[in-house]
C-alpha cells in the first residue's frame, strides 16, 4: 500500500441514488430495451446493495449508444457522475502500452523476440532476473517470470514518488517467479519495463507515445498519462473512494481522488473516460488500428492463473467467458478508489465500459468484479435468448 494524503468522507448519499439515463441514438429493440433495463437495475443495486458510492456505463451496439449512472460522483455535494467524467483506468493502461509497443513492431523498430536486455542493458543490475531471457512478448503476455513489485509493499511505502528504474530494482531484489516462459503471472514489472522500452525506441516520453499514436488520432479527449507525479486528474471527474482494502462495512471511507500514481506509470497510471474507452477498444478489436499481423499477436492468448476467473492473456488483453458462455475481450483495472471494466464482442461492434469510484463491494458481492460479471452477462447473454 503506497502512503498518500487521505481525506475521510462519507461511504455513500443519504437518500435513494439517482440513475440518469442518456439517450440511445437509434430506436432500440425489444430486447435491447430489455437488456438496458436489466443494466439500469444492476446499476441501482451496485449502490443499494454493494454500498458503493456511484457507477456509471456507456454501452456501444453499432451506431447506438446508452449512457447509465446510479449513485453520486462526489458524496459531500450530492453531484450525480456524468458521461464527462474522468476517472483513473488502472490495468487498462497496459492495452494501450502493449498497442504502442504493437505499432513500433509493425513498424520494424523493435521486434516482439527482442530481449528486454538488448533494450535495456543492465537493466537488472546483475540482480536475480536474467534480461537476456526474457522477450519483449513475454513482458505484454506476463510470460516473463519477473517479480511483481506491487508485491512489495513495504519497498514501495519507502518512497511517495517513484521512478521506472526504482519500481524495476524493487522487482529485481526478488528472485523470479519462474524462469522465463514456463508459466504466467501477472506482474506489473513487465509493464514498466515495455514502457521503459518504448521510451528508449522512439526518443520520446511514453505520455507522449500514447498521445500522439493513439488518444488524438481516435479523438480520445479525456485519456491521457499522467506527466511524473501530477496527482491531479484533469477535467471533469468523480471522486474516488478507497477503504484501503479493509473488508469490514464499518471500514473508514478516504477520499483518495488525488495522489501521486508514478507508482503505477505504464502498468496503470492512466486516465479516460467509459466513452473513450469504448472508441478505444471498439477501433482495437476491429482492426482499425493494428496491421493484421500484429492484431494476431495481440490476440493470441494465453492461460492465466490466479487471475480473473475464465481468462486467457493476449498481449494487454484479456478474454473473459462469461457465465452463459459468452466470450468477451478487453481488459479491467483497478486502483485506490476506481475500478473498471471494459469489455466487447471480438469485431469490436458491442462494447460495453463500466467503473465504480469505490473499491468495495457489498450485498453478495465479493469485489467489484462481482458486479461487472453481472453487468456484462446482463448485456451480452441476453442475445442468446432472443
Amino acid at each position: 500500500m503506497h502512503r498518500h494524503t487521505a481525506r475521510t468522507d462519507g461511504s455513500g448519499p443519504d437518500a435513494e441514488p439517482a440513475t440518469d439515463v442518456g439517450a440511445v441514438s437509434e430506436a432500440a429493440s425489444a430486447s435491447e430495451a430489455e437488456g438496458y433495463e436489466a443494466i439500469r437495475l444492476l446499476l441501482r443495486q451496485a449502490v443499494t446493495r454493494g454500498g458503493l458510492p456511484g457507477i456509471l456505463a456507456e454501452v456501444r451496439d453499432g451506431d447506438r449508444q446508452w449512457f447509465g449512472t446510479a449513485g453520486v460522483a462526489d458524496t459531500r455535494t450530492g453531484r450525480t457522475r456524468s458521461r464527462q467524467d474522468r476517472f483513473r483506468i488502472g490495468s487498462i493502461s497496459k492495452t494501450f502500452v502493449a498497442t504502442v509497443v504493437l505499432q513500433l513492431a509493425a513498424e520494424g523498430r523493435l521486434s516482439l523476440d527482442d530481449t528486454a536486455e538488448r533494450w535495456l542493458p543492465g537493466v537488472d543490475h546483475g540482480l536475480r532476473h536474467d534480461g537476456a531471457g526474457v522477450s519483449i512478448r513475454m513482458l505484454l503476455n506476463h510470460t516473463s517470470g519477473i517479480f511483481n513489485y506491487t508485491d512489495d509493499q513495504e519497498a514501495l511505502n519507502r518512497s511517495e514518488t517513484h521512478t521506472p528504474e526504482s519500481l524495476v530494482r524493487i522487482a529485481a531484489s526478488h528472485p523470479p517467479t519462474f524462469a522465463p516462459g514456463s508459466g504466467w503471472a501477472y506482474s506489473n514489472t513487465n509493464y514498466i519495463l515495455a514502457g521503459m522500452i518504448i521510451e528508449r525506441a522512439t526518443g520520446r516520453t511514453l505520455a507522449e507515445e500514447i498521445t500522439e499514436r493513439i488518444a488524438r488520432p481516435l479523438g480520445l479527449a479525456g485519456t491521457y498519462l499522467p506527466r511524473g507525479s501530477d496527482p491531479t486528474i484533469h477535467g471533469t471527474h468523480s471522486r474516488h473512494y478507497t477503504k484501503l482494502f479493509r473488508t469490514d462495512p464499518g471500514a473508514p471511507v478516504h477520499d483518495a481522488t488525488e495522489f501521486d500514481a508514478s507508482m503505477f506509470w505504464a502498468a496503470g497510471g492512466m486516465i479516460s473516460t467509459a466513452g473513450d474507452l469504448n472508441r478505444f477498444f471498439g477501433a482495437l478489436l476491429g482492426g482499425r488500428i493494428l496491421p493484421a499481423d500484429r492484431q494476431r499477436d495481440m490476440f493470441e492468448t494465453v492461460p492465466t492463473r490466479d487471475w480473473i476467473s475464465d481468462s486467457a492473456y493476449g498481449l494487454g488483453v484479456s478474454s473473459v467467458r462469461l457465465p452463459c458462455g459468452e466470450t468477451v475481450w478487453g481488459m479491467g483495472g483497478a486502483l485506490f478508489g476506481s475500478w473498471s471494466y471494459t469489455y466487447g464482442a471480438r469485431d469490436g461492434e458491442r462494447m460495453f465500459t463500466v467503473n465504480v469510484n469505490g473499491d468495495w463491494s457489498e450485498g453478495g458481492w465479493d469485489d467489484p468484479i462481482g458486479i461487472f460479471t453481472d453487468l456484462l452477462q446482463a448485456w451480452f447473454c441476453r442475445r442468446l435468448h432472443t
